[in-house]
């Protein structure tokens, strides 16, 4: 069964990222090119790849979300190396705004999402930055505060040189179940207890990460409410 047959939903917002009135609003942190050559949203890092994680970068989208949410997208990789990742249900340790001024200034080093002041999910996808990530295609599910890693699928989708896409990705959350599809396979299924890893995330912004010096391609977001049928 999939998550439409499951469960009751409501788009609640849309973004169909085709060009640069579309992301006004969207927060970058780090230094990224951001261009619509096909009419979707391209992302490349602007810094040096040899600057190692400041060459890296986070684009927010300023939306608020609920609790129960399936988040959808389509992708397209263009260039490799790097690594893509969605944050989801992001806020400050202490409840805050994302972007409250009273947040430490994160600038796309990978140690300021994960044990900085700010608690996320993240679903690391196309991780084809390292060797051993390039041999062994997998997806992972990490929960921060920390660097918990709580889930693992294998990664379906073909290296660039034999990409063609879109690729539809979905990622659910519902209470503390998070399942993460690619063109409707599920990769992985995570059930957050609340305990092991800290309490539950409920609310909070979601954001696209990559890795230089990736190039990568995104259109036609989508978050739906979930309700219980």
């Amino acid at each position: 069964m999939n998550w439409q047959e499951q469960y009751d939903h409501q788009l609640i917002y849309h973004n169909p990222l085709q060009d640069q009135a579309d992301i006004n609003d969207f927060r970058i942190e780090g230094e990224a090119a951001l261009s619509f050559p096909l009419q979707r949203l391209r992302m490349e890092n602007k810094k040096d790849p040899l600057q190692g994680q400041k060459s890296n970068f986070v684009l927010w989208c300023p939306e608020d979300f609920p609790e129960n949410i399936a988040v959808t997208w389509d992708f397209w990789p263009i260039r490799e190396p790097g690594l893509c990742i969605l944050f989801f249900a992001a806020k400050g340790g202490a409840g805050e705004d994302l972007f409250s001024s009273s947040l430490t200034k994160r600038t796309g080093i990978y140690d300021q999402y994960h044990h900085g002041d700010i608690n996320a999910y993240h679903v690391s996808y196309y991780r084809r930055k390292w060797e051993d990530e390039r041999q062994f295609h997998t997806s992972n599910l990490r929960k921060s505060y920390g660097f918990h890693l709580v889930a693992q699928g294998a990664d379906p989708l073909p290296n660039v040189e034999d990409a063609k896409g879109p690729y539809q990705l979905e990622l659910v959350k519902y209470q503390g179940d998070i399942t993460f599809y690619m063109n409707q396979l599920p990769i992985f299924h995570f059930h957050d207890d609340g305990r092991e890893y800290g309490p539950y995330l409920k609310d909070g912004k979601i954001g696209f990460r990559q890795m230089a010096p990736l190039i990568a391609e995104y259109a036609n977001l989508k978050v739906f409410q979930l309700r219980e049928k």
